[in-house]
């Protein structure tokens, strides 16, 4: 096997796990580096700053 096959059996490899795991677990369950896309995400304050910071 040529290191052009592997790598392009590689990258199939991830699409195809990609595609089921998204499938299985639902949209931005895997982000890849540089397509991630804003989320909105409700959040809950604790009514303490740092508690806060420190869960994120």
């Amino acid at each position: 096997m040529s290191k052009k096959d592997n790598g392009n059996g590689r990258i199939a490899l991830l699409e195809k796990t990609v595609t089921e795991i998204t499938k299985k677990y639902g949209e931005g369950t895997i982000m890849r580096l540089g397509e991630a896309h804003n989320l909105h995400i409700d959040v809950i304050p604790t009514g303490s700053l740092s508690l806060d910071i420190a869960l994120g």
